[in-house]
């Protein structure tokens, strides 16, 4: 991972220093975490101004107080792949800290920017993201015209309970759009979606042990084999969802699926899988896995990967997301 330089203030002044720094973030590639202050005063005792004396025990018996959330303003973040691959991501902080992590994993047409739309709607921080109007330009600048779609239009999402608010990180494969291909090929997109899940770990705003991952088409495969890959040395992938899998990234579906889900495989980890019948490869894919947490939910037509987030989609895989999240993750979403 890159490490970026934090700005930082001194402020001299007697008899108090001040010292302002970066919230425990030096080593991310952003400006905008949140300045954590720290005063220090002189020797003085709390008896000669008047106060009484804080005795140890007190000090001790005092709740630590929850650290403040970072901006709603999504950071970019670069990091590097096993097989040393950069690549490149944004992270849009939850509005408590911690918080569980949502990741989104694009499909081959597109990148990261599919998610520009319902990252937002996972963070739940709208009214803080439109203080900064127009950052959703900055991401992907250099990269080719974004696909569109109606997937990029929130107003018909399903609302999300206020108190509702997920950290959630977006990236593109090697080979898509900022993350350019240096190394390997489609193939390792399983390692991009493993280092995902370990950048994700060490944010501070995360909850290490909550993470769970959504994708579309290569993206449906990159969830559940980086959830799997994960959870070889770590026990903290919850869940994975599937907008239309097709064994595309080398991994076969049905098996990393029974490897998550099966019964035998402690921690058992919920996989859902949605395909249209008219997609083969897909409808394939979500027909051939099984598992105790395995669910899947099939659409007529050919609709395929993002396109299946459409208005009119019954079941509405937007609420499906909510409904996953509440069972992975826990809580009343919907």
């Amino acid at each position: 991972m890159r490490i970026f330089p934090c700005s930082w203030k001194l402020t001299i002044g007697l008899p108090v220093i001040i010292i302002v720094v970066a919230l425990s973030g030096c080593n991310r590639s952003s400006d905008t975490l949140t300045p954590a202050v720290q005063e220090i005063g002189d020797s003085t005792g709390a008896e000669e101004l008047g106060g009484e004396p804080m005795v140890e025990e007190d000090a001790e018996a005092l709740p630590e107080p929850a650290a403040p959330p970072l901006a709603a303003f999504p950071m970019r973040i670069q990091f590097t792949t096993e097989d040393g691959q950069e690549l490149v991501g944004h992270y849009f902080a939850a509005a408590g800290n911690p918080a569980p992590t949502v990741i989104l994993m694009h499909w081959y047409p597109g990148d990261q920017r599919d998610w520009l739309a319902i990252a937002p709607w996972l963070q739940n921080r709208q009214e803080e993201l439109a203080e900064s109007e127009g950052w959703e330009m900055a991401i992907g600048i250099d990269c080719d015209a974004q696909q569109a779609g109606p997937w990029l239009d929130p107003t018909w999402f399903p609302p999300m309970p206020d108190d509702v608010s997920f950290n959630v990180f977006i990236f593109d494969f090697r080979g898509h759009c900022e993350s350019h291909l240096t190394v390997g090929d489609q193939a390792d997109n399983t390692l991009d979606a493993k280092a995902a899940f370990a950048e994700v770990s060490l944010m501070e705003t995360s909850d290490p042990n909550r993470i769970v991952a959504i994708g579309a088409s290569i993206g449906a495969d990159g969830a559940p084999d980086g959830c799997l890959l994960h959870n070889q040395s770590s026990e903290t992938c919850l869940g994975a969802f599937s907008l239309s899998p097709g064994s595309y990234l080398g991994m076969e579906y049905a098996e990393v699926v029974r490897d998550l889900s099966g019964a035998d495989v402690p921690p058992a980890v919920p996989v859902w899988c949605l395909a249209s019948e008219g997609d083969v490869p897909s409808l394939q894919a979500c027909e051939s896995a099984s598992g105790d947490l395995y669910q899947k939910f099939l659409y007529s037509g050919s609709d395929h990967g993002m396109m299946l987030i459409a208005p009119g989609t019954d079941p509405n895989p937007l609420v499906l997301i909510q409904d996953f999240l509440q069972e992975t993750l826990g809580g009343s979403i919907n």
